[in-house]
């Protein structure tokens, strides 16, 4: 379990963004289609590592009325580009009191469909390069693809997923494991990942060397010292 919360077969994720958009105010400068698109990216992860696949998506959106279309624009072209369905979205707008910065969440609703196997006995990467600010925008193409992992999960190729977030991948495999670990990978395992632009991807050990052949250049190898 990472930050999800399970009720009556109900997978429930989130995430959100902060500061990142259009308005003056903000830190960080993008459309606001591409926030939404990277906060309901690691929903979406935090539902494959649960095991499950969203049914319906909520957005609170803290940014005014003249966002939402642009945050609706993200989140489809999220699912598209993972090659998902997309779901039902809902959500809610703050029209009462004007924000000088902006501000989204992403919920997600899903049901479980993947039996899982134990983290202990699978091989384990790290697919996909930590980034976090404006790494995530001009290094794209070192973050983790989600139509492969989508297609790698459908497949069997890949067991399970967990993705990278604020704390680094050295804490996020002991929240996996749920004890201190040991581990070394050739990237910097302290290192935020922003908007999960690394996942951790467990493999079962046959299956080791046809998954680093089908991830490609950006997928690193985990060793437990």
């Amino acid at each position: 379990m990472r930050h999800e919360l399970l009720i009556d077969g109900f997978v429930i994720t989130s995430d959100n963004s902060a500061a990142i958009g259009r308005k003056e105010q903000d830190v960080i400068k993008i459309s606001d289609a591409v926030t939404a698109k990277f906060a309901a990216r690691v929903a979406l992860l935090e539902q494959w590592a649960a095991g499950s696949e969203p049914q319906a998506i909520l957005i609170h959106n803290f940014s005014g009325a003249s966002s939402w279309d642009y945050y609706i624009e993200g989140v489809t072209e999220l699912f598209a580009e993972s090659q998902s369905t997309l779901p039902l979205i809902s959500g809610s707008t703050e029209t009462n009191m004007p924000t000088v910065q902006s501000g989204i969440s992403v919920t997600m609703i899903g049901k479980g469909q993947r039996k899982q196997m134990s983290v202990g006995s699978l091989q384990w990467f790290v697919y996909g390069v930590p980034l976090v600010g404006q790494e995530v925008l001009t290094n794209e193409h070192q973050t983790a693809n989600l139509a492969l992992l989508k297609k790698a999960l459908d497949l069997s190729l890949v067991e399970r997923v967990w993705p990278v977030g604020s704390k680094g991948i050295a804490e996020e495999f002991e929240l996996l494991m749920k004890r201190p670990v040991k581990m070394s990978t050739s990237l910097d395992t302290k290192k935020s990942s922003g908007p999960a632009t690394c996942v951790l991807v467990g493999v079962q050990h046959e299956n080791a060397e046809r998954a680093m052949r089908y991830f490609g250049e950006h997928v690193y190898l985990v060793e437990f010292v």
